[in-house]
């Protein structure tokens, strides 16, 4: 069956059965979405040679307006990194973020955002909200407030 017109993520991927729970489905339905919202999204940040990860330390940086400790901007991120030291470093590399040890304790890095950096996200601004509107052109703003709202609740019941 073609992808346009599948009527169901069981239609979608060939599932011949039914799943093996309604729990199971949306799971399912939640990474298969998630994976294909994203896919135009990496294309977009690559467009500026940086990857998702480092956008989303760019956007903290930039949201917060003043220079952040490393454990700072990770408590902070969308998709947690197991490595957000190398992260930094790479950003550094590139200099889109700066880094400045304090001057009361050495062992304190504090990182900002260079020109460079927000040079990026202005670049990346139109792009990205054109990108937004696009992708969800055809949910109302109240099909988007109830989505909102059932994927925040469905993070609550975390362990």
């Amino acid at each position: 069956m073609e992808p346009n017109k599948a009527k169901s993520l069981a239609d979608e991927i060939g599932k011949r059965g039914p799943f093996a729970s309604l729990q199971q489905e949306t799971y399912l339905n939640l990474l298969r979405t998630s994976t294909q919202l994203h896919r135009a999204f990496v294309q977009l940040f690559e467009s500026v040679g940086i990857s998702d990860s480092q956008y989303n330390v760019l956007r903290i940086l930039q949201g917060t307006g003043k220079p952040m400790q490393i454990y700072q901007i990770g408590q902070h991120m969308i998709t947690p990194q197991a490595d957000i030291s190398r992260l930094i470093d790479r950003l550094a590399k590139a200099e889109l973020v700066k880094r400045a040890r304090c001057d009361e304790d050495r062992r304190v890095v504090w990182i900002q955002l260079a020109p460079k950096g927000r040079a990026a996200l202005k670049k990346l601004a139109k792009p990205l909200e054109k990108l937004h509107q696009t992708q969800f052109r055809h949910l109302s703003d109240q099909d988007l407030a109830t989505l909102n709202e059932l994927l925040f609740r469905a993070r609550q019941s975390e362990p």
